[in-house]
């Protein structure tokens, strides 16, 4: 990419910053735009960092424009509302900042069309953030074709930057191996954790009174009112959760997974009666916390320094970090297979399709299609809960009510599912239809990471060959219920699907 504007004094890794078009940072813009799509905090937050840097650079007021589309598909109560209680976080934190803050939530689908690029026509430098899933990477592509000034999508993803990783990476042990060899130095950048506190900007800028009268800025406080989401056209019949969204409530459940949770994690983290998991996967999905954030709160717990890392470059789970064995488990899910599923979403096009499975795994499943079901479903029969398995239909009925499930008897659900559907390509629609409505973390490379291992990704042929399931890894919910004593589960979870709607 030929050089575009001045040199730019910046915190940010050059890895992690890609310029989407070719256009000209305009000096003579009236202020730097920060687009804020995925990375929905003030804090730890490496594009946040670059805009700063910018209106630094130009000595131009910062802007930041925090949209919510309505016409995106699984639009629904539950994720509009977790994510204006975010960014009523955020005018929190920002309003005694030197930055103009411009929430905008879509009152109808496409009414919002148009607004960044009125923005951009003022603006000196647009800077996004990256994100390789669900519909952001081609409305990011898209807005770099029709802006005429440069933009700039910074990676804040994970540890390891997303373009440090030349390959695809097929099992875990494979990445972990490259993580144990690659990512070290990374380790040693990190976003600043608070940038704004105390920080000298230009004076706010004030934004073009064509585009406030044509899309006023978001009334959060009327919208997060009972019934305030009643007139916007998402879908209504999932409920908000009790759970707050918003950097707050992400880092009071960090700090508390940190402080009561982490020392039983090593052993209790399969056990659905003990909630020893961080359950932080929704706030990581949303933005609203950031993995160095996390990261950097348990190593600091744990009076660790990058010296301390091991000489193990076999692939090894553990024993690299130089951690706790919690501490080491926890990290393992939070970097190494967390991030195997942003590897293969960010370099895969086709990621969230069936073709994008192992050969192996749509051979052995395709040899075994016409194996016999005991039980079919539909996807609406599924979504209430309405199986002959109470176990499973428990751990729906949890995903409906909370926007959650157990990390174990996730692996469960979506097995059972496979068993159930008289075809795994639908069972594939079936497990992403139910995760991405109702799940709070779904529609992210984590969680299709998740459903795509229930049907053979990053995992091998196992033995013995089954009906159904041919060599894809098996799972039962008698075995299920005697490791993980369930009988408690079900009895929360079992019989609520009669007040539960879908």
């Amino acid at each position: 990419m030929k050089a575009v504007g001045p040199a730019l004094k910046t915190v940010v890794p050059a890895l992690r910053i890609r310029a989407v078009n070719e256009a000209p940072v305009r000096e003579t813009g009236t202020y730097v735009l920060y687009w804020m799509i995925a990375a929905r905090r003030t804090r730890w937050n490496f594009a946040l960092d670059q805009a700063i840097a910018w209106s630094r650079s130009l000595g131009k007021p910062l802007v930041i424009f925090e949209p919510l589309r309505c016409g995106y598909r699984w639009a629904s109560d539950r994720l509009h509302r977790f994510v204006i209680e975010g960014m009523a976080a955020n005018a929190a934190d920002l309003a005694d900042v030197s930055v103009t803050y411009y929430p905008y939530v879509e009152p109808a689908a496409g009414v919002g069309s148009g607004l960044l690029e009125a923005l951009a026509k003022k603006a000196s430098v647009v800077v996004t953030d990256e994100f390789p899933s669900f519909f952001l990477p081609r409305m990011v592509s898209a807005a770099g074709e029709r802006l005429g000034v440069r933009l700039e999508a910074v990676d804040g993803n994970g540890l390891l930057p997303l373009r440090a990783a030349d390959r695809v990476f097929k099992r875990a042990v494979d990445f972990r191996r490259f993580l144990q060899r690659t990512l070290a130095p990374h380790l040693l950048e990190r976003p600043e954790a608070n940038p704004l506190r105390g920080a000298t900007l230009p004076a706010p800028s004030t934004l073009p009174a064509t585009v406030r009268r044509r899309w006023p800025a978001a009334d959060l406080e009327a919208l997060l009112a009972a019934g305030g989401l009643a007139e916007l056209p998402i879908d209504h019949a999932v409920a908000p959760v009790t759970e707050a969204g918003g950097r707050p409530a992400a880092e009071g459940r960090l700090d508390r997974w940190v402080a009561e949770r982490r020392q039983r994690y090593a052993e209790g983290r399969n056990d659905v009666r003990r909630r020893v998991t961080s359950e932080l996967s929704p706030y990581l999905h949303f933005g609203h916390v950031s993995a160095h954030q996390i990261f950097a709160h348990v190593v600091d717990e744990e009076g660790w320094n990058p010296g301390q890392l091991g000489d193990e470059m076999r692939g090894a789970r553990s024993g690299w970090w130089g951690l706790s064995a919690p501490a080491e488990q926890f990290l393992d899910q939070l970097v190494t297979w967390r991030e195997l599923g942003y590897n293969m979403s960010a370099q895969v096009p086709d990621y969230d399709r069936y073709e994008s499975l192992p050969p192996w795994a749509r051979a052995t499943l395709a040899e075994h299609q016409r194996d016999p079901r005991s039980h079919v479903y539909s996807l609406e029969q599924f979504a209430r809960g309405e199986t002959h398995d109470e176990l499973w239909n428990a751990a729906q009925n949890e995903l409906r009510r909370d926007g959650i499930m157990h990390n174990y008897l996730r692996m469960l659900w979506g097995k059972k599912i496979l068993e159930w559907t008289a075809r795994p390509e639908d069972a594939l629609d079936v497990m992403i239809e139910l995760n991405n409505r109702f799940a709070l973390d779904g529609r992210n490379p984590n969680s299709y990471s998740g459903i795509f291992w229930c049907l053979g990704r990053y995992d091998r042929a196992w033995g013995p060959e089954r009906p159904i399931f041919g060599k894809i890894r098996y799972m039962s919910s008698d075995s299920t219920r005697r490791k993980l004593d369930a009988k408690a589960y079900i009895a929360e979870f079992g019989t609520a699907q009669s007040t539960l709607r879908f």
